[in-house]
């Protein structure tokens, strides 16, 4: 038995709830400390996961055709199908009536009103320079909607507002899945105020990654991107920063690692100490060599001041996955950091082209 198909049967094991308390122990100190074994058994967990849940679609489905196919349609809906109520019996034999009724009676109220000057009285010259009035004011008001130049983008604020930054400079942009979950249409906005529409082309709910690219026409490529993404994990009370858009403005914030795994013991994530809002999901966390290190994508409800971050190694991953020929152009990642050795100010200061505020319509 090679060493690939042992791991395999542990972590089935693991899974299955089959290892003694030693051998947990010995499972759970390996994934604490082999990021590769631990990047094994979330992937191998998230593949049962989806195995079992097609599994289940099928025996569902299996289900429902054999139910049908025991039904009789044709004698249910005879069963099921009332009669007429005594009204719509009535209606159908006495509509014909009915109808030259109402005319006839129309035709006398009408009569009536033209007979006694009703209609003479009630039209005047004010009254007929109130709807010229009226008319024209429509008119102006139309012709103005017609001239006017259209604001780039949607008016309409959005009903979820998230944060996103470049992975390339070609209109490639990553923010969390819950952010753009459910959207009809996404937009992206800069520090600028320009509004770009974008589309989704990969999600990872597991990872709560989203990668967008912006399909506006407006959109011209951006200068080469600053920041790299870091492929190794980062060390607790690492200093780090992240910038997003907890209000209309692009926000700073900076602290540090405070646990190398996420709530619950999530291993797909850091522990921050950081202050963030909800806007600030999907944004960047940064190192201060300038390498991204995490999205961060929740905080603490209970405790102020701690946030949590998807590592960069599952962006990586998550892009890796996306067939290259199924894009209309390259993702290819920066390997060119430009940030380095820079005060915060200035990192802050190449950084904004690159961060955007996602709208959700």
């Amino acid at each position: 038995m090679n060493k690939d198909t042992e791991i395999t049967n542990l972590i089935d094991a693991y899974l299955r709830g089959e290892l003694s308390p030693a051998e947990l122990a010995d499972f759970q100190q390996k994934r604490s400390t082999d990021p590769a074994f631990d990047l094994n058994v979330v992937e191998h967990e998230n593949l049962v996961s989806h195995l079992t849940e097609y599994g289940e679609r099928v025996r569902l489905t299996a289900e429902m055709n054999t139910i049908h196919q025991e039904i009789d349609v044709d004698s249910l809906k005879r069963e099921v199908k009332p009669d007429l109520p005594v009204i719509h019996k009535l209606w159908n034999k006495y509509r014909v009536s009915t109808a030259i009724a109402a005319t006839v009676a129309m035709i006398a109220v009408f009569g009536t009103l033209f007979s006694t000057g009703y209609f003479t009285e009630k039209i005047s010259d004010s009254y007929l320079r109130r709807k010229l009035s009226s008319i024209e004011r429509s008119q102006n008001a139309l012709n103005k909607k017609l001239t006017d130049k259209p604001a780039r983008g949607p008016v309409n604020p959005g009903q979820f507002g998230g944060t996103g930054f470049a992975i390339t400079s070609n209109g490639y942009v990553v923010t969390n899945y819950h952010v753009v979950k459910d959207a009809d249409s996404i937009y992206v906005q800069n520090s600028a105020g320009e509004s770009y529409k974008a589309k989704q082309i990969y999600i990872d709910p597991s990872y709560d990654l989203a990668v967008l690219q912006i399909v506006d026409t407006a959109f011209k490529d951006l200068a080469s991107l600053p920041y790299t993404f870091k492929r190794s994990a980062s060390n607790v009370a690492e200093g780090v920063y992240t910038v997003g858009f907890p209000k209309d403005d692009l926000v700073y914030n900076e602290g540090y690692v405070s646990s190398k795994n996420g709530y619950a013991g999530d291993t797909v994530a850091y522990q921050v100490s950081i202050a963030v809002n909800p806007g600030n999901s999907g944004g960047p966390l940064l190192d201060n060599r300038g390498n991204v290190v995490g999205i961060i994508n929740r905080k603490q409800t209970l405790v102020d001041g701690v946030a949590f971050a998807v590592k960069s190694s599952y962006l990586l991953k998550a892009i890796e996955a996306i067939p290259q020929d199924s894009l209309i152009d390259k993702l290819v990642l920066n390997k060119r950091n430009q940030m380095a050795g820079l005060k915060p100010s200035e990192q802050f200061k190449k950084l904004e082209p690159y961060i955007f505020m996602v709208k959700v319509y």
